[in-house]
């Protein structure tokens, strides 16, 4: 049986919807950061987040490095800054962090005000596959927003999503 091409299966991966977090990395003037939309909770006992992030990527080697990272889920108001932090425009480093309000976790990662949930987290492992590091995140603090809506991913655009209240 032959195996998918890579571009078949990214088209494919196109139709799941994903959510929309920035993770935060590096530290002073060596920082980045990314979108990701593989975002999952891995445990809650101990809270452990998981991300698969291309090793390819600018932020990669940061993680490798650092070994602390923030992690802010997007809301609905946030596609400036999932557009920034995809790269759109050429945009990298420190530049992606512009026209955002950051505030430093206890690890020193930055989180952004106003993300709906963030995680200020511990590199716990990286586990290589394909393309890809599996990052494993042990969540060492916790900031909400409530009523920040969520940023999602489907279809290769960036897509906002809002609770609707019932109407009386």
């Amino acid at each position: 049986m032959e195996q998918p091409s890579p571009k078949s299966f990214t088209n494919a991966m196109r139709a799941l919807v994903g959510n929309c977090s920035v993770i935060t990395v590096g530290d002073g003037a060596d920082i980045s950061g990314l979108v990701v939309t593989s975002a999952i909770s891995l445990s809650a006992d101990p809270p452990l987040l998981l991300a698969c992030v291309n090793r390819s990527s600018s932020s990669w080697p940061l993680l490798d490095k650092y070994r602390k990272f923030g992690w802010s889920s997007l809301g609905a108001e946030h596609q400036d800054i999932a557009e920034k932090f995809s790269g759109f425009g050429g945009v990298k480093g420190a530049d992606r962090y512009e026209g955002a309000e950051w505030q430093r976790a206890e690890t020193g990662a930055l989180l952004l005000k106003g993300a709906p949930s963030a995680f200020d987290c511990e590199v716990e492992d990286m586990i290589d596959r394909g393309t890809h590091s599996i990052v494993i995140g042990r969540v060492r603090a916790i900031r909400e927003s409530d009523g920040a809506g969520a940023l999602v991913y489907w279809n290769g655009s960036f897509m906002p999503m809002v609770a609707h209240r019932p109407a009386c």
